[in-house]
């Protein structure tokens, strides 16, 4: 006699794909909660342009290093839901968002071998508390940390801007560029320095530029910035 299977194993089960997780009801509603969460708060944006962007950086980063297509899959799921916590709060955001997360990924039927490296790189993904855990969560990292925009800028009054809302402001190009020969990552930002200067730049963005540093290194790589031109290693 056969034994009963309780549970199924991920190769006989539907496997949740990107495009389901990005287009499910839940998952929309609270990515727009966490966002007018941090609006109310007076944060930039992190909603689903933030996610998008994260995303496909993510995803950029895992191809070139030839992860497996179900990995870089995984991958951009956690990128998507990374900031979904914030729908309750900033602090500590990292492990409400995997809590949320391994809720909707659960309910939508995703095994849980899956669903554990998705909360591990969301639940690490900020500098405060966070480490490198993953090929996974280091891509993400540095996806996250990236993201530089003046486009991210919520606040309408200019004079009220804070550093964050300055600093944002005045990056007019942001993109992540991988050279597998030299193996490097670098983040190449052009900078209004009529809104924020490049020390307003490093005054909030050091340490998360240290972690992307050790995200990069985790997988062989060297990160580099370049602002304006001036490459600064």
């Amino acid at each position: 006699m056969e034994p009963i299977k309780l549970t199924p194993s991920v190769d006989e089960t539907h496997l949740i794909t990107f495009k389901e997780v990005k287009m499910h009801p839940k998952v929309r509603k609270l990515i727009d909660g966490a966002n007018e969460v941090m609006k109310a708060m007076g944060y930039t944006e992190h909603g689903h342009r933030h996610v998008g962007v994260v995303s496909s950086i993510t995803r950029y980063i895992l191809e070139n290093l030839e992860r497996p297509a179900r990995e870089i899959e995984l991958a951009q799921i956690a990128a998507y839901l990374h900031d979904i916590g914030n729908v309750v709060h900033r602090t500590n955001h990292p492990m409400h968002g995997a809590t949320i997360a391994f809720t909707l990924l659960n309910e939508m039927g995703m095994d849980a071998t899956e669903i554990a490296p998705i909360l591990g790189a969301i639940g690490n993904h900020e500098e405060s508390t966070g480490l490198p855990i993953s090929t996974m969560s280091a891509a993400l990292i540095i996806a996250d940390k990236s993201d530089v925009h003046f486009s991210r800028v919520q606040n309408p009054i200019m004079e009220s801007y804070d550093i964050h809302d300055r600093v944002n402001a005045a990056v007019q190009k942001s993109r992540v560029e991988m050279n597998n020969e030299n193996r490097t990552i670098q983040l190449t930002l052009e900078v209004d320095t009529s809104i924020a200067t490049v020390m307003e730049y490093f005054e909030i963005f050091l340490s998360r530029m240290v972690m992307c540093r050790h995200s990069a290194e985790l997988f062989g790589y060297q990160f580099k910035l370049e602002v304006n031109g001036t490459k600064l290693e």
